[in-house]
């Protein structure tokens, strides 16, 4: 492989009027193709195949005008609140919540039905399904119970109850809410309908009362800006000075990592025109996309810079270091792209594009390194190192003259006393994992949303009035099409097992198939969507399916927002392990052919481990816990947040395994005992690497200026993730263990060394083509 690169190295830096233009042409395309072709983003969490989907399915099949999937349609619920000491039954608050209700109508996407002003109705079939405030809904909820009482000779108090759980106003009456349906889905929210749906709620607001707006159609997604970007950038320029010591070298890697994110976000916004992204998606790829692009770029032209001071020749130099760090970026690249795009094993497909989207984005990186880096270096030539900073010492540490530094004699100490920076190192990243043991998971919600927002009070006004309940309901779907009782006979068998339960407010029926075969019970819990207690309650409902199936043919199903959302975090967790083992065996493939070694990968993801245990026992205690005080609104971790992370944050340790131990390697085949070996690959690779760390850390941790709960959390996540693995892992526990296991580190059995492919990412073949016979040159080595 080293040897192709070489080629194409030094072919780019010939050819670089041809492959900047390629480059440049290829910007402007994608660019034209984001401007033209893009669509909107979607934020579904919808998994198909999960028991809460299942139902919704059949619901939505039984009840074709009411099973609409709460993941894809759009609401809004209004919330109002009496000023203090009132109710909202005085004329005064109802003729002000009236005026509200008219400018709602007055919004084009609201449903037909809910248009109608039941004033001005013709019969009570057109004002059916009408907007009316919560104090005429309550009364016309109470005539119906006992209306229903006189009728069906339901027990009043039953029947009232009932009409209380689903009444929009609370009992002592100063609060209530409306529910307002709008056509369409998650495409048609843009920021006119939010202000329509926010304009609307001023008559009530001038009047008095306080309004909040919750819903999906009252909240528009948009996708952080570049502040966080520009951060991380500004960030890497200082590293990537005092570590070039020029201004020009060190915005070479900024200049191919702009060239390489652009292309790729526009590529991903090119994709929205074609397939559904969420709007995170494209964000998490430039996360990604930005620092490894940076820390490609620069492992490439620290090489070139070393090889320009060995050959004197800077076309030679460029195919060199192309040939050789370029082999290193490669199979880094490798490892990131394969375990982002194995998400796709997971069968979700908004984790799947995250994957896909970050994956695409590693790889520009890749393929920018390779290739545009070294054609700009030849547009550059002898300037590529020019505006020297006369105060800021950057020494090469592979040069012939160069003196022991600091890094020379820590790797010197490690291979006296291994056993001290082993133990320190698993103790320290041990108490960092210690919280992980209390990990939370859920998906975003109003529950969970900044206590700030709008969305979050509405959340708290109804929790507070008519109890945490009201935001958690259960939906169960019951068919009787194969029950042995006659079908009204089933459904009240159902309810009546499903009050007995432990924390039900209510549960009742609330309507009916016209077939009279399928029925949709509310049921009302007692705790809120987040509490373990509703949880248990679902999965108890669930459980109970089996006996009254056996006894009186009767089959059901729990759904509604509460369920799918507790359904999608089950599912996510339980792909945790299948994951890991597909990603973590297919990378061990791929480094056993980097390292020609079987513990060398086997100490790489061991390794792995740790860090992720430590980061997530980290983000657990800040976000979750909220410790320090750096978060003011800790809620559980993002379900989706530990798969992903562990996907990227394998690809990112493997980047520094690659990069560190190739050195420690070429040492090795080139006859350096094991342990001398460690010491020199360690101070040879150190410095960039803890520069490439620096980097990786601004640019993921710049992500925490973003509002974005999810992108604050994933910033700082991978930002800890990056410091425990490259400062803690593979620089202090990996020498130790290099250390320790000496020659048996390189050991292959003979017959795995017959038939792994020799990828040669050390550069021996090209180095032995480039030497000329009988003469030793400057060993060409991985970066």
């Amino acid at each position: 492989m080293a040897t192709y690169l070489y080629r194409i190295g030094k072919f780019a830096y010939r050819r670089k009027g041809t492959v900047l233009s390629l480059w440049l042409a290829l910007l402007v395309l994608m660019g034209v193709g984001a401007a033209t072709l893009s669509g909107p983003t979607n934020d579904s969490f919808s998994i198909p195949g999960t028991p809460a989907q299942k139902a919704q399915d059949l619901m939505a099949e039984r009840f074709p005008t009411g099973g609409k999937d709460p993941f894809s349609s759009i609401s809004a619920r209004y919330v109002f609140a009496a000023p203090e000491g009132e109710t909202l039954d005085t004329p005064e608050n109802q003729a002000a919540m009236d005026a509200t209700l008219a400018e709602i109508r007055g919004i084009d996407l609201v449903e037909p039905a809910a248009k109608v002003d039941p004033a001005t109705a013709a019969s009570p079939e057109e004002g059916a399904g009408a907007l009316v405030n919560p104090v005429v809904a309550d009364g016309q909820m109470t005539q119906m119970a006992a209306a229903q009482a006189e009728e069906t000779g339901k027990p009043v108090d039953q029947a009232t109850a009932d009409a209380a759980a689903l009444s929009p106003l609370s009992p002592d009456k100063t609060v209530g809410y409306v529910e307002v349906p709008f056509t369409g889905d998650f495409t048609n929210v843009d920021a006119e309908l939010v202000d329509q749906i926010e304009a609307a709620a001023q008559p009530a607001r001038d009047a008095g009362l306080t309004v909040e707006i919750s819903g999906s159609a009252a909240q528009l997604q948009e996708a952080p800006g570049g502040t966080a970007e520009l951060m991380g950038m500004a960030v890497a320029a200082i590293v990537l000075v005092l570590t070039f010591g020029s201004l020009v070298a060190a915005g070479l890697p900024l200049l191919s990592a702009i060239i390489g994110v652009g292309i790729g976000s526009l590529g991903i916004t090119v994709a929205t025109g074609f397939t559904e992204l969420g709007s995170m998606t494209p964000t998490l790829a430039v996360m990604i996309g930005l620092a490894v692009a940076i820390d490609y770029s620069l492992f490439i032209v620290s090489r070139f810079r070393h090889e320009v001071s060995v050959t004197g020749n800077r076309e030679e130099a460029a195919g060199r270091a192309v040939g050789t760090a370029g082999s290193a970026v490669v199979f880094a690249g490798l490892t990131v792209i394969i375990a982002l795009v194995a998400l796709r094993v997971v069968g979700i497909k908004f984790l799947s594009d995250m994957g896909m989207a970050a994956g695409f984005a590693v790889l520009i990186a890749v393929l920018v390194a390779l290739t545009f880096l070294p054609a700009f270096l030849g547009l550059l030539g002898k300037k590529a190192f020019a505006g020297r900073i006369p105060f800021v010492k950057a020494p090469d540490p592979e040069a012939e003259d160069a003196k022991p530094g600091p890094a020379s004699r820590y790797a010197g100490w490690v291979a006296r006393k291994p056993l001290i920076p082993l133990v320190a190192g698993i103790v320290i990243l041990g108490l960092f994992a210690a919280p992980a043991a209390g990990l939370k998971l859920a998906l975003p919600s109003e529950a969970s949303g900044d206590p700030a927002t709008s969305s979050r009070q509405a959340y708290d006004l109804v929790s507070d009035a008519f109890g945490p309940g009201r935001n958690a309901p259960l939906i169960v779907v019951v068919d009787a099409q194969n029950a042995t009782v006659p079908a009204q006979e089933a459904f009240g068998t159902v309810v009546r097992s499903i009050s007995e339960q432990d924390d039900v407010a209510n549960a009742q029926i609330v309507g009916m198939n016209p077939a009279g075969d399928t029925a949709q019970i509310l049921v009302t819990p007692g705790s809120g969507p987040t509490d373990e207690k509703t949880v248990d309650l679902m999965q108890s409902i669930r459980d109970s399916e089996t006996g009254l199936n056996e006894e009186i043919g009767v089959s059901f199903g729990v759904t509604g927002q509460t369920a799918l959302e507790t359904d999608i975090s089950d599912r996510l967790l339980s792909a945790l392990i299948p994951y890991l083992v597909i990603v973590v065996g297919l990378a061990f493939i791929l480094l056993m052919l980097v390292f020609r070694s079987i513990l060398v990968p086997l100490t790489a993801a061991l390794g792995f481990l740790l860090s992720v245990a430590a980061t997530f026992g980290a983000t657990v205690a800040i976000f979750q816990e909220g410790w320090g005080g750096l978060i003011a609104n800790p809620q559980p971790l993002v379900s989706f947040m530990p798969i992903f992370l562990i996907g990227v944050v394998f690809g990112l340790a493997m980047d520094y395994q690659v990069f560190l131990v190739t050195r420690m390697r070429e040492e090795y085949v080139h006859g350096a005992t094991a342990k001398k070996a460690m010491t020199i690959g360690f101070s040879h690779g150190a410095r960039v690497v803890g520069a490439a760390a620096l980097i990786m850390i601004s640019v993921f941790g710049a992500f925490m200026l973003e509002d974005n709960a999810f992108i604050k959390s994933i910033g700082f996540a991978l930002a800890a993730a990056v410091f425990f693995d490259a400062f803690i892992v593979r620089m202090v526990i990996i020498p130790a263990l290099m250390s320790l296991l000496g020659d048996k580190a390189w050991w292959l059995p003979k017959w795995l060394d017959k038939i792994l492919p020799n990828v040669d990412v050390e550069g021996e073949k090209l180095r032995q083509e480039l030497t000329p016979a009988g003469k030793v040159d400057e060993p060409v080595s991985a970066g």
